[in-house]
């Protein structure tokens, strides 16, 4: 075989290229992974206001798995998924898993939703600035419902935009609980 002879600094130009291009890619997920990262903790860190008014964040469940469920009353998406995540409470709370509703509503519309699904769940407030901080987390566009899993140590487990199965809910719950 014969090698023609400007065929080398073409072949070492698209070399460079697909090296260059795999390290632009490589350092994109990474700074993702660093994002998300840095939104989780945010998140832990963020104000939200419960049914009563007061100040609650979710890093008080740390030492727990946890479901967060992105929702509100409005959306009917969302509430399909309620009666999963009541079962799903009830099935798990006693291996340490806790669910928590961050509603994208007034108090008073989650108030008596909680009591007409029989919510056994802890409900939050949440406001625009949450939806912001769920966007680093791989919901660009603040879509609803959105669920997070996370293991005890606090470890994203899967993030799901849109109505999770039950059937998915808990076989991410189950290796939250790992």
């Amino acid at each position: 075989m014969t090698e023609r002879p400007g065929a080398w600094p073409v072949v070492l130009a698209v070399a460079i290229v697909a090296v260059a291009s795999g390290y632009a890619l490589y350092t994109k997920a990474y700074s993702a992974r660093t994002a998300s990262t840095e939104a989780l903790a945010q998140l832990r860190k963020a104000p939200l206001r419960d049914l009563s008014g007061n100040s609650r964040r979710l890093e008080e469940w740390t030492h727990q798995a946890l479901v967060v469920n992105f929702w509100a009353t409005w959306c009917e998406p969302c509430r399909e998924e309620v009666p999963a995540l009541v079962r799903t409470q009830s099935k798990f709370a006693a291996n340490g898993l806790a669910i928590v509703g961050i509603a994208i509503d007034s108090a008073d519309k989650v108030r008596d939703f909680g009591k007409e699904y029989g919510v056994n769940y802890t409900l939050l407030l949440g406001a625009l600035e949450t939806v912001d901080l769920v966007r680093g987390l791989g919901n660009r566009a603040g879509g609803l419902p959105f669920t997070l899993v996370m293991s005890k140590g606090g470890r994203l487990v899967t993030a799901h935009l849109g109505a999770i199965s039950e059937a998915d809910l808990e076989r991410a719950v189950r290796r939250a609980l790992e």
